[in-house]
């Protein structure tokens, strides 16, 4: 839980690093880990985060603050306008409380979600260098941003009014108070630093030899979770299928239900998590099916034959770094461009949510169990996962920015590795 203690490590010789995220589960997961490594090293951490979070972060070692002012709006399925929308709107809401608490902790360094307004803002505000964090994929020319200029954003914002005019309320307003210099006007879901954290692998992301050297591919920042003795691990049997449709986008009970009776057949056990769906909304269903609202993923996967999942990047960096073939039904966002990628490199297989029936989820699911060439393609990219190192090198990169920008000088951890090499 937040710390009430006054900020410990004055006179310390290593950096303090603060984190600003956003507050979802996809973009808060992959910086656990690098948070946690990051105080194992010596360095002090502090994370802003939202009172449903809390705990998990504090878990990590890190100095929790909490946003100023009411649950921050980022919960549900956003548009690219309402999205817009909705950080601007909450960057207006926490900037004071944000730079309050931090110009208390003196970061040497901000990390910040490179869809997260705020975090530039509070960086140039305290005049100290920004690193940022990609949980979804990289974007440039070659990979489109979601948010970025186009005649399908101006159409969208022209058919919701209201969002757009809402985010040029509040981008005026944070004009009038900040120096905005560092954040796009209008690519929000893209704000890129001197240094950009992408937690996935090179092989894994699409045109990665198009981005240039300030992107880091570290690999999936995966790290140790608190078990869940709530879960029944005694009831997995072999071959254990998995679904999960994320926390964002509500997948609903009828499709539920199909993925269970398409599985059932199938596997030993068909785990479904039903996410904001009361698992009794799905009805009776066969014996072998166990549908819960919430699943220790990582320990899941482990067991897992087969993923059937929304395509969210932090949902399949894990199933790959699990070495789990992939159906991905993709139901918005990037999703559709991970459901591509995963296609391309025979990782899996995609489908769309309205052709979705039974039969055809039965058949696409029994080709990923049979087929060698999907096991292949997704042993390959767990290989190259797994080699990518994740939150350690994350924990390197962002030494190593310290230092260039004369805030750090090596540490113990650092110089051990160095010897080690």
């Amino acid at each position: 839980m937040p710390d009430t203690d006054p900020f410990p490590g004055q006179g310390r010789t290593m950096s303090t690093v603060a984190f600003l995220n956003i507050g979802m589960h996809g973009h808060i997961n992959p910086t656990l880990p690098l948070a946690a490594e990051l105080v194992r090293r010596g360095h002090t951490v502090t994370y802003h985060t939202t009172p449903a979070h809390a705990e998990e972060i504090g878990a990590t070692g890190a100095r929790v603050f909490l946003y100023s002012g009411d649950e921050i709006p980022m919960s549900g399925p956003p548009t690219p306008i309402t999205l817009l929308e909705q950080l601007a709107r909450t960057a207006v809401q926490v900037l004071p409380g944000v730079l309050t608490d931090l110009r208390g902790a003196r970061p040497d360094l901000v990390v910040h979600d490179s869809a997260c307004l705020w975090g530039p803002v509070a960086a140039r505000e305290l005049h100290v260098p920004a690193a940022s964090s990609f949980t979804t994929f990289a974007f440039n020319r070659h990979v489109p941003s979601p948010t970025r200029a186009s005649w399908a954003l101006l159409a969208a914002a022209a058919a919701t009014p209201r969002s757009a005019a809402g985010y040029l309320r509040a981008r005026w307003e944070l004009r009038r108070r900040y120096d905005m210099r560092a954040v796009p006007l209008i690519d929000l879901a893209d704000i890129r630093q001197p240094l950009n954290l992408v937690y996935t692998s090179h092989a894994f992301h699409p045109d990665a030899d198009s981005f240039d050297r300030s992107y880091r591919f570290v690999g999936p920042s995966i790290g140790a979770r608190p078990a869940d003795p709530s879960f029944p691990h005694d009831r997995l049997r072999d071959p254990v299928l998995y679904v999960s449709m994320g926390t964002v986008f509500e997948a609903g009970p009828r499709l539920l239900r199909a993925f269970a009776a398409a599985l059932a057949p199938l596997g030993g056990t068909v785990v479904v998590a039903t996410g904001h769906t009361d698992p009794a909304e799905l009805g009776p269903l066969p014996d072998n099916v166990l549908a819960v609202s919430s699943v220790p993923q990582l320990e899941v996967l482990a067991r897992t034959a087969l993923f059937v999942t929304h395509g969210g990047v932090n949902s399949v960096n894990e199933a790959l770094h699990a070495g789990v073939p992939m159906l991905v039904v993709p139901q918005g966002a990037d999703q559709t461009l991970t459901a591509r990628r995963i296609v391309d490199l025979d990782a899996g297989l995609s489908i769309g949510t309205e052709d979705a029936d039974v039969e055809v989820v039965r058949a696409l699911a029994q080709r990923l169990l049979d087929e060698p060439r999907f096991r292949d393609g997704v042993r390959a990219l767990q290989a190259a996962q797994r080699q990518a190192s994740g939150f350690p090198l994350a924990a390197d990169e962002l030494e190593r920015y310290l230092r260039q920008a004369g805030v750090a000088e090596p540490g113990p951890a650092e110089l051990r590795r160095r010897a080690e090499r």
